[in-house]
């Protein structure tokens, strides 16, 4: 009785048939069920499922357009342009003679000759100071002066210093008996004059060194003195780095004798001249090249910063190697030839040593020159009627795009050989795509119509990827 009551009520239930969700009308209870709600939403849903699908289809087409542009400009067009970038033609030479070299190329650096650091050789104080740094000089012009006070001083008591010698000698003489006294007495008297000779002398000397002249032509590149300041005597002052000291009572009466320090006066030059007649270039030459290099070499001279090519000569070569991580490498002194204008201090430079240097070298293009079957080296001959025939030939050296012939061929001959040559280019649309391609007919958004994001000079042949206007490597010495 109970489970047939149970059952009449689960019927009853499922009996109660819900309303139309697309009606909207409510159950006998007056409230909308989960069912109608449902049914609601879902219809919702479908108003916008057109529009969803409509953006996908979109999406999708816009990628597979994209995928085919670059598969285009990846796989198909460089295919297409590959005969254009390699074009094979037949052409003809002649065998003619040439010249062959063999260099050894480095790279230095420009350095002047002539570097003079000059100061005074005499003491005193500086009256004048006649050039500036920067200014030219020629060989001999002054370029400062000294007071001669001390000087003059100096001469005047190295002259008296010499009478009385000469007077002390005289009275020896006059005395001498004949005895070994008298002798011992002559011999130092006249030992005396010779050093009182010497030291008037210095005194002289010193008067002509109170004008302190260029040794050699240049620029001067400092200036280390002023007027009123004291100069001494150490050091030599005509070539390398000489000291100045203040002057000070002289002794012995030479004025090139040793001073004292009065004024704490510099050690620097009072003057460094750089000549701009002469110049070197310092390089340095690997252990495989050195043995081939000689005195005497002609070698080239180039630079960015020189408006030609400038000459010069191997004065130098250095047998003390240096070794720079396991590299062995040998010194080589360059001296420039001539007087070429516009050479500076510090000029990073090219230099190509010519080691050997050969002229009438029969030559044809290397290209012309093919191995045979046997092994053998063969050209093609091009007879006065235009035909064609093998012929054997023996090469010698080979120089950039030249080798040498040393038999089999004689000058005036015609060779006839396939040249390859590059194309006109890939392609010439907008950023290298299709001719006539406009890519803001794309739909969607970003640049150009491309999908956000997208970078289009990321793809391969066009002007942004980093490769317009690549050349092949140079390299290599002749």
């Amino acid at each position: 009785m109970l489970l047939q009551r149970s059952r009449s009520s689960v019927t009853a239930r499922s009996s109660v048939i819900p309303e139309d969700p697309s009606t909207g009308q409510e159950d006998g209870t007056g409230q909308e069920d989960g069912t109608a709600r449902r049914g609601r939403v879902a219809a919702r849903l479908r108003g916008t499922r057109p529009r969803r699908r409509a953006l996908v289809v979109g999406v999708i087409g816009l990628l597979v357009l994209v995928a085919a542009l670059v598969v285009y400009l990846t796989v198909l067009r460089p295919r297409a342009a590959a005969p254009e970038a390699a074009a094979a033609q037949t052409t003809t030479a002649q065998a003619g003679t040439t010249t062959f070299e063999q260099a050894v190329t480095t790279t230095g650096t420009l350095t002047p000759a002539v570097q003079e650091e000059v100061s005074f050789e005499a003491a005193g104080t500086v009256q004048s100071v006649k050039v500036a740094e920067g200014d030219t000089v020629t060989k001999g012009e002054a370029l400062a002066t000294i007071d001669t006070l001390q000087l003059d001083a100096a001469l005047a008591e190295a002259n008296a210093s010499l009478a009385q010698a000469q007077a002390d000698l005289a009275d020896a003489e006059d005395a001498d008996d004949g005895s070994d006294t008298a002798e011992a007495t002559v011999e130092a008297r006249e030992s005396a004059v010779a050093v009182a000779q010497q030291a008037y002398d210095d005194a002289d000397a010193a008067m002509s060194d109170a004008t302190l002249e260029a040794p050699a032509a240049g620029l001067v590149t400092s200036v280390g003195v002023a007027v009123g300041d004291a100069v001494g005597t150490s050091g030599s002052g005509s070539s390398g780095s000489s000291s100045a000291s203040a002057p000070g009572a002289s002794t012995g009466g030479s004025a090139g004798g040793s001073t004292t320090d009065t004024s704490g006066s510099s050690d620097a030059a009072a003057f460094t001249i750089v000549g701009t007649d002469a110049w070197t270039v310092d390089v340095s030459v690997g252990e495989s090249d050195v043995a081939s290099i000689a005195a005497g070499d002609q070698v080239e001279i180039a630079s960015d910063d020189l408006d030609e090519t400038v000459f010069g000569t191997v004065t130098e070569i250095g047998r003390l190697p240096s070794t720079t991580q396991g590299a062995v490498a040998y010194p080589v002194t360059v001296t420039v030839t001539g007087s070429p204008e516009g050479l500076h201090d510090g000029v990073s430079v090219d230099v190509s040593i010519v080691t050997e240097r050969r002229t009438d070298v029969l030559a044809v293009p290397a290209a012309a020159v093919t191995t045979g079957d046997d092994g053998a080296s063969v050209v093609t001959l091009v007879a006065d009627d235009g035909s064609t025939s093998e012929q054997a030939v023996e090469t010698g050296e080979t120089s950039g795009q030249m080798v040498e012939v040393t038999s089999g061929l004689a000058e005036g001959d015609s060779v006839q050989y396939t040249a390859f040559t590059p194309g006109a280019g890939q392609g010439g649309g907008q950023g290298d795509l299709p001719e006539g391609f406009d890519p803001s007919q794309l739909r969607g958004g970003g640049q150009g119509g491309f999908p956000e994001g997208f970078d289009p000079s990321q793809m391969g042949g066009g002007p942004g990827d980093g490769q317009s206007g690549a050349r092949p490597g140079q390299g290599g010495n002749s």
